[in-house]
């Protein structure tokens, strides 16, 4: 029977989400988890992948398992009993078979953090440090250029060099900042949302550093479509640390769960 996995990670810890040689991942955390609970090995299937450094309040995932099936309500208590704190399983059932954390899912969104004040706590107050911004920034610049940023284009520009993948065709249905976040209240921070059918490696943390230089005056909201025509690295702004980027949503149209 395949089982779905909904969780929450702080990667501060972690090389991403994928397991990687020599290096602490949240996937190869969740396996041994997974094994410690069920007596066998089982294999992980994630919604997508995280850079080393980047945190998710909405991750899923999914694997396969033959034993007999899950109690109710009890198995997540367990399971996070298990895991570190920085993990935490919110809910694991049973879904039809043809289902796929990563295929599945319909569209994506990141969010990305900005102090706006200098505060030592930040880290304990938030979980959600950002990056601290002491230059002010021109909000309503930055949100005109992250409107042209929507829409389906080629974002080379915004992708780390070298990367393996197909295409770097992608579609963005939204992308805006905003000044209020109800999940850190408690915190001065401004954030970059962004909505799409698929990332690319770097993208988000390079976007965000790229509307920076026009919240800073240094380019104008009209370069941003020559970043995007002329396919090239060099032409964008630098990449943001990874501490202030969460995935934010996945989401799903058709998940098929098994009363």
């Amino acid at each position: 029977m395949r089982y779905f996995i909904h969780l929450s990670f702080k990667g501060t810890r972690y090389h991403g989400w994928q397991i990687q040689q020599n290096a602490p991942s949240v996937q190869a955390v969740l396996e041994h988890a997974l094994f410690l609970f069920l007596g066998e090995t089982v294999s992980v299937t994630g919604c997508g992948r995280t850079d080393t450094g980047v945190h998710a309040k909405d991750f899923w995932a999914h694997f396969d398992y033959t034993g007999n099936v899950f109690e109710r309500g009890s198995v997540e208590y367990k399971i996070n009993a298990i895991l570190p704190p920085d993990i935490i399983i919110h809910r694991i059932f049973p879904v039809s078979g043809d289902c796929h954390a990563r295929f599945g899912a319909t569209s994506r969104s990141y969010r990305y953090f900005i102090r706006l004040q200098k505060d030592p706590f930040l880290d304990d107050l938030t979980a959600a440090p950002g990056t601290y911004s002491p230059i002010p920034l021109n909000i309503e610049a930055m949100n005109r250029a992250s409107e042209l940023l929507t829409g389906t284009h080629d974002f080379t520009s915004f992708s780390k060099l070298h990367s393996q993948t197909g295409t770097n065709i992608c579609t963005v249905s939204a992308a805006g900042w905003h000044t209020s976040c109800p999940e850190f209240a408690s915190a001065s921070l401004l954030f970059f949302e962004v909505t799409a059918d698929r990332f690319l490696r770097n993208m988000v943390r390079c976007m965000v550093g790229t509307l920076l230089e026009v919240g800073r005056g240094k380019k104008p909201v009209e370069w941003i479509l020559q970043v995007l025509q002329e396919k090239n690295r060099s032409m964008a702004g630098h990449s943001v640390p990874a501490e202030g980027l969460f995935l934010w949503k996945v989401n799903y149209e058709n998940l098929k769960t098994i009363d």
